[in-house]
């Protein structure tokens, strides 16, 4: 059955009843989404619509896949579309479904000691940043973040190495205060930059490329592989994120007046 069909049978079954107040859902999913508040919205709301329990391992993309891989979780919410595209490819998981978007930043010191403000995409951004020598922190995890960032050095033709470049091997919001701490620039998701920019005095140093667009997807993992995993609940919860009632929940997530994700209508090609 194609995936966008199952939703809909599932959206039409009735929520209440058909699940027991115990039964739960393995989720490994984005630092991002948990630090960002947004998972604290959409779960509740499944739960009480559904009666699953939604239990959170927030990693790095590349390590919530590999807990896939380990069919140690029902479902991934992740942003690394090369390393989800391998994973559904090597039969790991299934029903890849395109969730939200938001985008990424560079995220720096007030003084802006590279000048990227001015740069015009986030190639030069990069570029300025490495001839300056300016400090940059790296995720340095194997996260969508940090998959992200590599592509955009690789784009600028740049290998970064050097005492200016700090890859710390951890999740977003301990690298955006390691660069905070620093005063260096940083990748960031949007969502997770302004939750925790109210404790940062990091500012917005560059913004507004489509290549710093942001994807979202969510993958059951394989019942064929994983013959234990919770697969209708892993279902449910894509059917519950991309109905009119989750859309509405991401839609609606603001922090201080401003929408953090975009929902599946509003996403780009």
């Amino acid at each position: 059955m194609r995936p966008w069909r199952l939703i809909l049978l599932l959206v039409t079954l009735a929520p209440v009843g058909l699940s027991s107040a115990e039964e739960r859902l393995r989720l490994a999913t984005t630092t991002s989404l948990e630090d960002s508040g947004l998972l604290h919205v959409l779960n509740p709301a499944f739960a009480q619509r559904y009666g699953i329990h939604v239990e959170v391992l927030a990693l790095g993309s590349g390590q919530a896949l590999r807990l896939g891989k380990n069919c140690d979780v029902d479902g991934v919410l992740a942003h690394a579309p090369q390393a989800e595209e391998a994973f559904v490819q090597a039969g790991f998981g299934v029903n890849r479904i395109k969730i939200m978007h938001n985008d990424f930043l560079i995220a720096g010191p007030k003084e802006d000691p590279a000048a990227i403000k001015s740069a015009k995409t986030a190639s030069e951004a990069l570029r300025r940043i490495a001839e300056a020598q300016a400090r940059f922190v790296s995720r340095g995890d194997h996260s969508g973040t940090h998959e992200k960032e590599l592509s955009l050095w690789r784009q600028a033709g740049i290998d970064p190495k050097g005492n200016w470049y700090f890859a710390i091997g951890q999740g977003m919001a301990a690298a955006l205060q390691f660069a905070d701490e620093k005063r260096a620039y940083v990748l960031t998701d949007r969502g997770t930059f302004l939750a925790l920019k109210p404790r940062l005095e990091l500012e917005v140093s560059f913004a507004g490329d489509p290549e710093l667009y942001n994807f979202y997807h969510f993958i059951a993992v394989n019942p064929k592989r994983c013959p234990q995993v919770n697969y209708e609940a892993a279902m449910r919860y894509a059917a519950f994120l991309t109905s009119p009632e989750g859309q509405k929940l991401i839609a609606g997530f603001k922090f201080e007046g401003e929408r953090l994700f975009q929902p599946l209508k509003e996403l780009r090609p």
